[in-house]
């Protein structure tokens, strides 16, 4: 089977930086992608209405606009997007967050030797030693060393980030089912690392850039901090937990979004 591969982009009051992820999206770099997928949470913004905008310019077969239908925070709009990929029969799933932080070309050297296909997922890091970080303070550095050495020590696995924006996955991963209990907020992306670690997944971690500059943070840093330690910890001692149980604060029943625009090369100027 051939790749078909959809690039989603989840959004949130990204207004200011949508355009410019779009715009990677030359010539060069958009022939890899059959289509874009770009899911919106309820942004009190103009981030539908600049993306369409942007969309026209895309050199990408297809530009879908999507507005979820009903507030599912990061991880249920990564729902939502891989039960789209599902259904649509595509076999890998980019993930490229809206804010602008990520460049999609960072992923072209793991797509130009064929590692998406050798691997069941191929991770963006931003803490490897050929990665560039931009804007970032040392204070964050230091502690997403600590957290990736924690995660180490307690996955026996290597981790090098827990969660980047901008990520690779085929699709034994994004059709496993097992994602539904999965954290809707930011937190999911954890979940889905320490479960491919669990069910012995091949993972490939690759350095990126990373900037942050006109970007507005939606971390609360300390809290986050513990519920991601208080995850670690179900992990290593509370294995059968961390595996059956539905971690969602407001369980959904389905994960779905409105169709806001659609744009094809065709019709794009």
């Amino acid at each position: 089977m051939s790749d078909r591969i959809l690039v989603f982009i989840p959004s949130y009051n990204c207004e200011t930086q949508i355009g410019r992820v779009l715009e990677q999206f030359t010539i060069e770099t958009s022939k890899w992608f059959e289509e874009i997928l770009v899911l919106d949470n309820g942004s009190k913004d103009r981030t539908l209405e600049m993306a369409a905008a942007a969309a026209a310019k895309v050199h990408v077969n297809k530009v879908t606009i999507g507005r979820n239908i009903d507030n599912y925070n990061l991880g249920g709009s990564h729902k939502s997007a891989f039960a789209y990929a599902e259904s649509a029969g595509y076999t890998h799933v980019v993930v490229l967050h809206g804010d602008d932080q990520g460049d999609i070309h960072d992923l072209l050297p793991t797509l130009e030797h064929g590692l998406h296909n050798t691997y069941d997922a191929c991770l963006g890091s931003r803490f490897m030693k050929e990665s560039k970080l931009i804007g970032y303070s040392n204070f964050r550095i230091f502690g997403n060393y600590v957290f990736n050495a924690l995660f180490s020590i307690g996955s026996f696995s290597r981790v090098v980030d827990l969660g980047s924006g901008l990520n690779i996955f085929a699709r034994p991963v994004f059709t496993d089912q097992t994602v539904l209990r999965f954290s809707d907020d930011l937190r999911f992306n954890i979940y889905l690392l320490l479960t491919a670690i669990d069910q012995k997944r091949n993972l490939k971690f690759f350095p990126i850039s990373w900037r942050e500059d006109d970007q507005v943070s939606n971390v609360k840093m300390t809290s986050q901090a513990l519920k991601t330690l208080e995850i670690l910890w179900d992990y290593m001692f509370r294995r059968e937990r961390f595996r059956t149980n539905d971690h969602r604060a407001v369980p959904h029943s389905r994960y779905e979004f409105e169709v806001i625009a659609n744009v094809t090369e065709d019709n794009a100027v």
